[in-house]
């Protein structure tokens, strides 16, 4: 756990556009050394896709499609404020994960399945079902795949540059 201005000496940004980041996400603001590694973990990210040239309205965007979907398949019922960012950081099956939250869906997001009807709570029953408001798992995980793929394109492509640069950097700086 850390506090806000560790966060700001580890991810080398000022401490305005941090907090830009955490409005513009909405992610909740923490008091104290609340910040967990995982609330790390997902700034790290957002930090790396923007020096890779994706832009904040598509990481918006994907935030929000993951949010979405992680809230239809019930993920928010630990009761944690940070309950969408808990799984960054964890490494294991990153072909499972989603891009931002990192979530692990339990199978390879290249499939069409996933367990619509998970549950991790017990709640009231709605009056409608999610599909009669709109609100389809499977169509929503497909838009979360369809656009984590095209960001992941975009970054394989600039990673080559990344690296071009990274060698430049080596040379003229000597390291």
């Amino acid at each position: 756990m850390q506090d806000f201005a560790a966060m700001v000496r580890m991810l080398h940004r000022p401490a305005v556009y941090l907090r830009g980041l955490q409005t513009r996400f909405d992610l909740p603001l923490l008091d104290g050394d609340a910040y967990s590694d995982a609330y790390l973990a997902f700034l790290r990210t957002l930090l790396h896709l923007r020096i890779l040239g994706i832009s904040e309205d598509r990481l918006r965007e994907a935030w929000r499609l993951e949010r979405k979907l992680l809230q239809l398949l019930h993920v928010d019922s630990g009761g944690s404020p940070t309950w969408f960012l808990d799984a960054c950081g964890q490494a294991a099956h990153p072909e499972r994960r989603l891009l931002l939250s990192n979530y692990d869906m339990g199978l390879d997001l290249g499939a069409n399945a996933v367990q619509a009807e998970l549950d991790f709570s017990v709640r009231p029953p709605e009056l409608f079902l999610g599909r009669e408001m709109g609100e389809d798992a499977i169509r929503l995980l497909g838009e979360c795949v369809k656009l984590q793929r095209q960001i992941l394109d975009d970054v394989r492509r600039e990673a080559a540059l990344v690296r071009d640069a990274l060698s430049w950097t080596r040379r003229r700086l000597g390291r």
